[in-house]
This record gives structure tokens, C-alpha cells and sequence, in this order.
């Protein structure tokens, strides 16, 4: 089986320093959801892997990311897309879960759940967290540029400690990790 794990904020649909707190704030980022359904058609099982503290901060609850969850099911489905599973952390980073990237609960919990070993497994994200917990669980870490991605590239060439994990990809977008991704599958 082959499967591809993504961020969702700033990797499939516009991200806001003020969280995604409806349905009205989520916008899909251009092409990505194309992304997707190309990677379906491409025999790609597809999981998402997304921090959502807006939770434990009390700026939405499990009813409204159910319905942005639904609205974003809906928008795949319509240009021939879809998700196999969401996985989310809600808890804020004071909290100290394993879950919440960059841990690595999350994506493991994936691997398990697909009955899949980790090692290479692409993962598409655009903040520095999400690169390290794919990377410390095996995983091709893929950095896009869109969301946080232009300053979680920016940063890396700042200082050793914001540095992007070895071997780690960058892609203007989710459309063209996609592309990158299947390529390399074959």
C-alpha cells in the first residue's frame, strides 16, 4: 500500500495565525485539493496529520471540526478526491502530549492504523514541527512553501536549531510535492 501523510493547515487549505475556527475560514489552497485526487488516482491512501489546539483554547469544539472536516470531505469529493483518515491533537502545546507534533504519537498512531512501516513514507507539511516528527518517524519529510512554508524555510537558514531535517524536500506547493511524490513511487 502506498500512503501519503499531510498537514492540513498551510498544506491543503489556507492557514491564519488566528486559527481556522469555522467553516468559513477554511479555504482551500489553490490546487491542492487536485493534489489530492491526483494521488488518489495514483493509488495513494491519504492521512492527515494536524495540531488543533483551537480545542483546549476553547476557540472551537469537536462539532465545528467535525463540520470543516465534513466541508473539506465535500470539496474533495467534488473534483474526484479523498481523505482515508484525520488524525488531530487537541491539545495546546503546555499540555506536553505525545500527539501534538513534533512528536511523533500522531504519526504512528497512522502507521498503526494503516498496518504500514513509516520509513519513506512522504509527508507533506509547511511549519518546522511538522517536518520533525515526520522525520524522527522515518517518514520523507516534504516542505511546502504555502502557510507557514517561506518562513519555515527562511528560519532554517538562520540557525542550526530551526534547521530543516536532513534530506528534507521542498515544493512550491501541495500540487507539485504531489507530482514529486509520484514520480519518485515509480
Amino acid at each position: 500500500m502506498k500512503l501519503v501523510i499531510l498537514d492540513r493547515d498551510g498544506v491543503i487549505n489556507r492557514d491564519s495565525a488566528n486559527f481556522i475556527k469555522n467553516t468559513n475560514e477554511w479555504i482551500p489552497i489553490a490546487g491542492s485539493l487536485d493534489a489530492i485526487a491526483l494521488l488518489n488516482q495514483s493509488s495513494f491512501r491519504v492521512a492527515i496529520a494536524t495540531n488543533q489546539s483551537g480545542i483546549s483554547r476553547g476557540l472551537f469544539d469537536m462539532t465545528t471540526l467535525n463540520s470543516i472536516h465534513e466541508k473539506m470531505n465535500r470539496e474533495l469529493a467534488m473534483v474526484g478526491g479523498r481523505v482515508d483518515a484525520i488524525f488531530y491533537c487537541p491539545h495546546s502545546a503546555d499540555e506536553h502530549c505525545h500527539c501534538r507534533k513534533p512528536d511523533i504519537g500522531m504519526i504512528e498512531d497512522i502507521g498503526k492504523r494503516f498496518s504500514t512501516e513509516l520509513q519513506g513514507v512522504p509527508a507533506v507539511g509547511d511549519a518546522l514541527r511538522d517536518l520533525q516528527a515526520f522525520s524522527a518517524a522515518g517518514c520523507q519529510p516534504i516542505l511546502v512553501l504555502t502557510g507557514k512554508g517561506e518562513a519555515t524555510l527562511a528560519a532554517s537558514t538562520q540557525s542550526a536549531d530551526k534547521a530543516l531535517p536532513e534530506n528534507t524536500w521542498v515544493c512550491t506547493d501541495l500540487a507539485e510535492a504531489a507530482q514529486r511524490i509520484i514520480a519518485e513511487q515509480d
